[in-house]
């Protein structure tokens, strides 16, 4: 019972440091639809860490979201690395998502887009490999919000194709 004890002890202590901050890897996007104003309004969470890292490794610059004085050039990293990985069509329509900032929300950076121009929505598809270029066993949470109907979808890499229909 011991050697068991120890065995699980030492196990714990060996893991590398960010399997201790969080062992799983998700992002997660929320969409939903101000039909009023006739928007998308887009959130996308991620986790700092490995979201610091795919950009490193994308962008070869050394980055630290929490640095304040480099916002400028943290945003322009987030909003065209997000915008290459994450796609909306609406009715068939490729849309252009506007980056609207960022802000760190606990072991997490929130992004913000906006798409105009959507005045109704039958249907939804969205392309979103976001990490998938970080970790082999990366995934997504979609969530989408119309006319007050909710739903949501989880791709697992190397699945990154959700379509819904309202």
């Amino acid at each position: 019972m011991f050697l068991i004890l120890l065995r699980c002890l030492f196990s714990f202590v060996l893991l590398p440091p960010t399997a201790m901050i969080h062992p799983f890897f998700v992002t997660v996007t929320e969409i939903e639809h101000n039909a009023k104003a006739q928007t998308l309004e887009i959130s996308v969470k991620i986790f700092s860490d490995d979201f610091e890292e795919t950009l490193r490794n994308n962008y070869k610059t050394k980055i630290d979201i929490l640095d304040k004085s480099e916002n400028k050039n943290n945003s322009k990293y987030i909003s065209d690395y997000i915008s290459k990985h994450l796609n909306i069509y609406i009715n068939g329509e490729l849309k252009k998502i506007e980056f609207l900032g960022y802000e760190q929300d606990e072991e997490a950076v929130r992004s913000y887009f906006v798409c105009k121009g959507i005045s109704k929505i039958n249907s939804i598809e969205i392309l979103n490999n976001l990490l998938y270029d970080y970790k082999e066993e990366q995934s997504g949470i979609v969530h989408v919000i119309v006319n007050g109907k909710r739903k949501s979808a989880r791709l697992v890499n190397p699945e990154n194709k959700i379509i819904m229909g309202f």
